[in-house]
């Protein structure tokens, strides 16, 4: 005998955001506070699906200078030289640490381009009401949302690599504009991650509507 599983929604639950505790609204209106932490409790996030898709439209418009634009411009012995993020994975290849260019590749160009994509993704399916795969699509939000965690650390290094390699006149690192969109990309889909709310992947297979506020 198999049962048939339900979602929150529809056991008339509502779930904090915050520590996760299951709770029975205060009234159909107003939902109240958590009984455990005492954040306020919302049926769904304000205007999630607009703020997500305006965040990341936002982070797919800077990803193109990012990738284009130099992110270190270095200058030795009165030659400068401009590095792009590509042309940096370029010349790890060619000069034989293809490991870190691996690295480089996949954390600076893929993973960016996979968070934007990701979104994308469950806004459209989300929007036209699909059904199908929501354990896989919510397993997909919480990859994004924790691989977003540690987006900052490619900034964090240029950063560091432009004050340590300070040795004027003869060399001086300085970072370049790409530095500065690669950053509002990492910042964008961030907080693109966290204006979605995963529980909307779910309202679908609920036959009762949910208030999203």
């Amino acid at each position: 005998m198999t049962t048939a599983s339900i979602t929150a929604a529809q056991g008339g639950l509502l779930a904090c955001e915050a520590c996760h505790l299951l709770s029975r609204p205060a009234s159909a209106t107003e939902p109240g506070f958590c009984l455990r932490c005492g954040e306020e409790l919302e049926f769904r996030r304000h205007a999630s699906i607009q703020k997500t898709w305006a965040l990341l439209i936002a982070a797919s418009v800077c990803y193109i200078p990012a990738m284009a634009l130099p992110v270190l411009n270095t200058t030795t012995l009165g030659t400068s030289d401009a590095d792009t993020i590509l042309s940096g994975v370029a010349f790890l290849y060619t000069s034989g640490s293809w490991p870190l260019a691996l690295v480089v590749l996949v954390a600076s160009v893929m993973i960016p381009l996979g968070k934007i994509v990701a979104l994308a993704y469950l806004l459209i399916t989300v929007q036209r009401g699909s059904v199908k795969s929501n354990h896989d699509r919510t397993k997909l939000y919480r990859i994004v949302e924790l691989i977003g965690r540690w987006s900052m650390l490619d900034v964090f290094v240029d950063t560091f690599t432009v004050s340590l390699v300070q040795l004027q006149p003869l060399m001086s690192v300085a970072p370049g504009p790409g530095v500065l969109f690669f950053a509002a990309v990492v910042v964008l889909t961030m907080l693109a991650a966290e204006s979605f709310d995963p529980r909307l992947i779910w309202d679908s297979a609920n036959p009762h509507p949910i208030r999203h506020g």
